[in-house]
């Protein structure tokens, strides 16, 4: 991680969860850390929590990925006060749960999860991009997908994805497509799609992983984001797979 020393990293939907052990792990290796999300009262708690060196190192921004204006402002604010984007982790996200099946879902339900974890994806790549590219830099984009963006779970009667797994496809699709264009352009930016099984985090509640006992932890995918942005320049880790041992899907 040496050549990251006091990079600018950014982490999206760093609030809790995947997002928060990244943003963590990040400030604790070297790097400026941006910490993005829609509580700020949540990020600001996350970064009382870190020692004194690391609170110097780990900034707090209340952004909206789904508001394109939000957006481009916070990123603004980035370039303004720190030099610039050099990593970006695309994990803002939402599930299926509570929208009911696809057939018969609310579109305002639909809209919600498309416009977070896609069109909100998009948004900050491009914002991201845009820095890289104005300095010249080769960082790296990373996007936290999902097992389900790979292949629809076969899950028990009564209980739909819905629209979770489309919007995981298209991250996939995404991550390819990223990756084509970074190097018709000419430059070097890494694209990495992480792909998780199912992670205890705050999108679903405590008694389903009890009831589940088969999950992984916020912390294990954070090393693989770790694993990825710490491979020389002209390594390039397009996919990662994380399952926690013995799972279903």
């Amino acid at each position: 991680m040496e050549r990251w020393q006091n990079r600018v990293a950014v982490v999206t939907g760093a609030s809790s969860g995947i997002g928060e052990a990244i943003a963590k792990d990040f400030a604790t290796t070297g790097l400026r850390v941006v910490a993005l999300g829609r509580r700020l009262e949540r990020l600001d708690e996350n970064r009382s929590k870190l020692s004194a060196d690391l609170q110097k190192r780990y900034f707090t921004r209340k952004c909206d990925v789904t508001n394109e204006a939000e957006v481009i402002s916070t990123f603004e604010w980035i370039e303004k006060t720190l030099g610039g984007t050099d990593i970006l982790v695309n994990n803002a996200g939402v599930s299926g749960r509570g929208g009911g099946n696809l057939v018969t879902m609310e579109s305002d339900f639909m809209d919600k999860v498309l416009h977070t974890n896609v069109k909100g994806l998009v948004y900050c790549t491009k914002a991201a991009y845009k820095s890289m590219q104005a300095r010249k830099f080769d960082g790296h984009i990373v996007h936290i997908n999902s097992i389900a963006g790979h292949g629809i779970p076969n899950v028990t009667p009564g209980m739909s994805f819905n629209m979770y797994p489309p919007s995981k496809f298209c991250v996939t699709a995404i991550n390819e497509t990223i990756r084509c264009e970074l190097r018709n352009l000419g430059t070097k930016i890494k694209t990495t799609s992480v792909s998780p099984g199912l992670v205890r985090t705050e999108l679903s509640p405590k008694e389903f992983y009890d009831s589940v006992g088969i999950y992984l932890n916020p912390e294990d995918i954070s090393q693989a984001v770790l694993y990825a942005v710490s491979t020389p320049p002209h390594v390039q880790i397009h996919e990662i797979t994380v399952k926690p041992v013995g799972e279903n899907f």
